[in-house]
């Protein structure tokens, strides 16, 4: 069922199902994209590649999603980098049982030395798994973490035998979460034909 369910266009927040084309911004309306990785097409960047060696010190650990006092306190420092649309809390993103609800989910815990400076939350499917959000100390911010936690998600997808992996919702403007759109082997899903095309083509 998530697998379809990505596979239109669907995310979810917690228990919360949503899909949308537009989003009102400040400044001007924005253009939702959907994004999808095929993972037999994948390869690093030189960026991408740059991140992973800049992060080589950390140790990087999937376990079963949940909720915890590090991730919350994290939240609330994490959040401050944000000027709009400013979520309340972590419970924004994930529901009371986040390991099972509404589907299995793992996060990506990234500890330098003993301190957790990382934690991303991706759910899983049959042949897919989707991000569902990712956070990082400021401190830390030179590190690029959530790209880095994002390449460790197309990891771990890959590892376990997923042919889709999908980061997100980004903007067809530029936006904060451009990173997401640097994917080699990335889709994105025309609203109007329902079809997942070449990202080549979004701003062709």
């Amino acid at each position: 069922m998530m697998d379809r369910l990505w596979e239109s266009g669907w995310r979810h927040f917690g228990i919360t199902f949503f899909r949308y084309s537009i989003s009102m911004d400040e400044d001007a309306p924005r253009t939702i994209t959907p994004l999808r990785l095929d993972l037999e097409k994948f390869k690093l960047s030189k960026s991408q590649r740059r991140v992973l060696r800049k992060n080589e010190d950390v140790h990087c650990e999937f376990v079963p999603a949940s909720h915890s006092p590090q991730a919350s306190l994290m939240f609330q420092r994490h959040k401050a980098r944000f000027t709009s649309q400013v979520p309340d809390d972590l419970d924004t993103f994930l529901s009371e049982s986040p390991a099972t609800i509404p589907c299995p989910c793992v996060e990506c815990r990234v500890h330098l030395g003993e301190d957790l400076i990382a934690i991303s939350y991706l759910d899983v499917g049959l042949n897919s798994t989707s991000g569902v959000y990712g956070l990082f100390e400021p401190d830390h911010s030179d590190r690029s973490l959530g790209t880095y936690t994002m390449l460790k998600e197309i990891e771990y997808s890959h590892s376990i035998g997923c042919r889709y992996y999908y980061p997100g919702y980004a903007t067809a403007e530029p936006s904060p979460y451009d990173y997401k759109k640097q994917l080699h082997g990335l889709e994105y899903l025309d609203w109007e034909c329902g079809v997942w095309m070449p990202q080549s083509r979004l701003n062709a």
